[in-house]
């Protein structure tokens, strides 16, 4: 069992480059990122082990001497007698495992590639030769650290409109959400946290995104491509102390290490992508020096968009390219580079606009004709570099790993938009002559736009990491302690100008009011540079504890340590967490307890408050976790049996030193101030499996209440109305934060043709609760007491495999056997054509009425994909 190069080949978590405060000394850093590599770890010492039972399919008694071996290796062992196996296997490939006795029928189980260092459970009920029966085989382990884990093949099947790999989080991942957003976004909520509470790592290192995106429609493009990643975890909250520190949730994704040569095209009207990946020729020891990985996307949502409410010529261009190298010098030293570059253009020039809302008795009307246009222009770069040292050592293996990268985001929004806007109620009244015409108009004015923000964040950072493994096996008994440790410095630098102002008019007189002047409804003039250094650390010990036909146990503590110059704040946050697995008995179930102290330390946007002002001695956001559950891996029915796995968590976080704030669309505007506390707790459940024999599909359903209290202020909540028709209310301890969903139900399923597996539809659900709201500029007394319509959505994919050089029974001749395998899909995006609600467009009477206008999310849209892979 190594779980040493499990953790070195996976992830550092936040890993960082030294930038210095000078100018020259910044940019040599950033060239030396881009120079120097960043990489996992040496497959060829990677190993992981498979343990198991062997039992009689009839009789369910142990089967002794039976031989388990890898397909196409001469590794074999034999079970014990009491059906007990232990077998080591590679790591970060996938093989057949086989299991033959002379009077049973030979099984052969498809093993997907395993963490290195991982131990993973498969007990097989072998049927005797005589039987007609199945042969049952169960398969589970400990997962690392409680986290979800999924394999990219499933997710590329996921109809999806933003084609990004966070947007399929909601349907996969406990507890998740894509918020306000929608299906325009990549964003998500975790378990009541916003956006920005989430970390994401690929191979080892941290990834930022855009900071200025104010709605869904502007995203672009996220780090993640689909094309390259080998394997995916979550963490829903309670992770390990080798995470970095943010109070919601941990992404971290594995890119692959090709061995061969393979390309794919992807096309449709959405977009594209293309990938390209390989290795060098093995040497004479067996060892493929370089390998390398090349990808480059393209997406324009302009057909998407379309089906918005506001008419206009949308010319929105994403691209990136980029690329992940590797070179290993030996068995013991590997050097990689991560580079990509990622640019999002969106211009937009609306024309009208025409929204009805309201209910059957009232029904309302707004109606805008517009002036101008939007110019965003959204350029993010970065480049890691890791070197990773595994000596070789047969006892208390060790390692040494070197993280550099440096990120820059040069962001830039340009909006100049007039609006001439009437609201009025229209006619319900279905026996009138004007039914569903205006019949009272309730207002008219005009409201101008004018933003020109210019953001430049650059971050570099630098990191050690190191990990030392001590094992100790008594009979059958396996014990094992893996400390790892982390000393990192990060430098920031950011650069704002922000100039915005807006001008509303309501029947000819400027708001706010005033007899003497005219006044803008809102201006905002300001100009922030920062520069910081903050210093992070951590140390944690990793015990596991194993003993044949009794119990798994593995238990993770530690301690992280942070340091920020900028407000001179100190944290410590230790962690923990418990999984237990008892073996021997027929349920295959394991528990999990988790906790700890969370703190997430103030990023640019937190500290800038609505005023523009920055606050440089803003605290960090703190949170306490306590996380619980169990995780049951079971088979349904004897003759043809179906595997599942059910997953149950309960939660409770404790949250204090909140930064309150408020939500529109996707943009998040703080406080700039630690003046809010509050608790979220909640029920995640996710039941998974073959539903339809051959095709995994899951469903997902969250519960949880996020609550908060504004500092200083006494909430109220509206309890009626007297006989007068005053508005009654009564005081209240918390309020609702703006994350806070009710339930959220995801569905994804799979089924095929009975007689033709290569025809299959997958149907992608979601229904969540309606997300609260306050009015505008007054949300403080009264606050989040609106809340928006229930979230509801399918979509559905038709796909068909035109070839599959493994599975087709012409490969030799087919016309299509040049490539690999190709695939045709058609897919149907919101196929109820339900306008779900993604914030409001406020509109100002002269008598200080306020209506919220609904900004709805996009219409039925068919897509056609083309998929190839050679």
């Amino acid at each position: 069992m190594n779980v040493l190069t499990s953790f070195a080949a996976a992830t550092s978590p936040r890993t960082c480059v030294l930038a210095p405060k000078k100018a020259f000394a910044a940019r040599l850093c950033l060239l030396l990122a881009l120079l120097l590599p960043a990489a996992g770890l040496l497959g060829q010492v990677a190993t992981a082990s498979i343990s198991g039972k062997v039992t009689d399919l009839l009789t369910e008694q142990p089967v002794d001497f039976a031989t388990v071996y890898i397909r196409g290796t001469m590794r074999a062992v034999e079970s014990g007698n009491t059906g007990r196996y232990l077998i080591n296997v590679p790591a970060g490939e996938d093989f057949v495992l086989v299991f033959s006795r002379l009077g049973y029928r030979e099984t052969a189980v498809n093993v997907a590639a395993l963490p290195e260092g991982s131990i993973k459970q498969i007990d097989v009920a072998m049927a005797p030769t005589e039987s007609t029966l199945e042969v049952i085989v169960r398969e589970s382990k400990i997962e690392e650290g409680g986290m979800i884990r999924e394999q990219p093949e499933a997710l590329r099947l996921l109809p999806s409109t933003t084609g990004n790999l966070e947007s399929l989080l909601p349907h996969l991942a406990l507890g998740v959400s894509s918020g306000s957003g929608g299906e325009l976004t990549s964003q998500y909520n975790v378990r009541g946290g916003n956006y920005d509470e989430n970390l994401v790592y690929v191979n080892g290192f941290e990834i930022y995104r855009p900071q200025l995106i104010r709605a869904g429609q502007q995203e672009g493009l996220t780090f993640a491509n689909m094309d390259m990643v080998r394997s995916l975890s979550f963490s829903s909250g309670g992770f390990d102390a080798q995470y970095g520190d943010k109070l919601s949730s941990v992404l971290d994704i594995k890119y692959k290490r090709p061995d061969s040569l393979r390309a794919g095209l992807q096309a449709s009207f959405l977009g594209g992508s293309a990938y390209l990946e390989g290795s060098s020729r093995a040497n004479a020891v067996g060892l493929k020096k370089f390998r390398y990985l090349v990808g480059a996307r393209y997406k324009t949502t302009r057909y998407l968009l379309g089906s918005l409410e506001t008419t206009g010529e949308y010319l929105p261009n994403f691209a990136d390219v980029q690329t992940y190298l590797t070179y290993d010098f030996s068995p013991q030293l590997q050097l990689g580079l991560l580079a990509n570059y990622n640019r999002s253009v969106y211009d937009f020039d609306p024309v009208s606009r025409t929204t009805a809302f309201g209910g059957f008795f009232e029904t309302l009307q707004l109606f805008t004709s517009f002036e101008g246009g939007e110019r965003d222009d959204f350029l993010t770069r970065m480049g890691g570099l890791s070197l990773t040292f595994i000596p070789e050592r047969e006892r208390n293996p060790l390692f040494l790993k070197l993280l550099t990268s440096a990120f820059r985001s040069d962001e830039n929004e340009a909006i100049s938009i007039g609006g001439q806007y009437r609201l009025g109620q229209l006619d319900t009244d279905l026996g009138s002559s004007t039914f569903g015409e205006v019949i009272n108009e309730l207002g008219a004015g005009t409201q101008q736009q004018f933003v020109r923000n210019f953001l430049d964040i650059q971050v570099y950072n630098a990191e050690l990491r190191g990990g030392l493994e001590m094992n100790q096996q008594r009979g059958d008994l396996s014990t094992a302690h893996f400390l790892q440790w982390s000393l990192k410095i990060q430098n920031e630098r950011v650069n704002d100008f922000i100039n915005e102002w807006e001008r509303l008019d309501s029947a000819g007189y400027s708001l706010p009011y005033n007899e003497d002047a005219v006044e803008l409804f809102s201006v905002l003039k300001t100009e922030n540079e920062l520069n910081s250094l903050r210093y992070t650390a951590f140390l944690q010990d990793t015990w596991t504890w194993r003993r044949e036909d009794r119990a798994d146990w593995r238990i993770s503590a530690g301690l992280r340590a942070a340091y920020w110059d900028l407000n001179e704040e100190f944290l410590i946050s230790p962690r923990a967490q418990i999984l237990f697995k008892p073996l021997g008995g027929t349920a295959d179930i394991t528990y999990k307890l988790a906790g700890g102290l969370y703190a997430q330390p103030p990023f640019y946007r937190e500290m800038r408050g609505a005023d523009g002002t920055v606050n440089t001695n803003l605290r960090s956001q703190k949170s306490a976790h306590i996380v619980g559950g169990f995780t049951s891996d079971f088979y349904y029915g004897r003759r043809n049996p179906k595997k599942f796995r059910f997953i149950a968590e309960a939660y409770y976080k404790s949250l204090w030193d909140l930064v309150s704030y408020e939500i529109e669309n996707v943009r998040i505007r703080y406080s700039g101030l630690n003046d809010a506390s509050g608790y979220v707790a909640g029920l995640d459940l996710r039941l998974n499996g073959e539903f339809v024999p051959g095709a995994d599909s899951w469903l997902n359903l969250s519960l949880l209440q996020a609550r908060e209290r504004l500092l200083g202020v006494e909430h109220r909540e509206v309890t009626g109305r007297s006989a007068e028709g005053e508005t009654l209310s009564e005081v209240v301890e918390y309020v609702p934060r703006p994350t806070d969903q009710l339930f959220q139900l995801s569905l994804f399923f799979q089924d095929y043709l009975r007689n033709n597996e290569a025809f299959r539809t997958h149907v992608n659900l979601t229904v969540g609760g309606g997300l609260p709201f306050g009015i505008l500029n007054n949300n403080r007394e009264f606050r989040n007491t609106l809340r928006f319509d229930t979230y509801h959505r399918i979509d559905i994919g038709f796909s068909f495999r035109l070839y599959d050089r493994e599975k087709s029974r012409r490969a030799s001749t087919h016309f299509l056997r040049f490539t690999r395998s190709t695939f045709l899909s058609l897919e149907v995006f919101n196929l109820m054509q339900v306008a779900n609600q993604a914030g409001n467009t406020w509109i100002k009477t002269i008598g200080q009425q306020q209506y919220a206008v609904p900004n709805r999310l996009t219409g039925r849209r068919i897509n056609l994909r083309l998929r190839v892979d050679f």
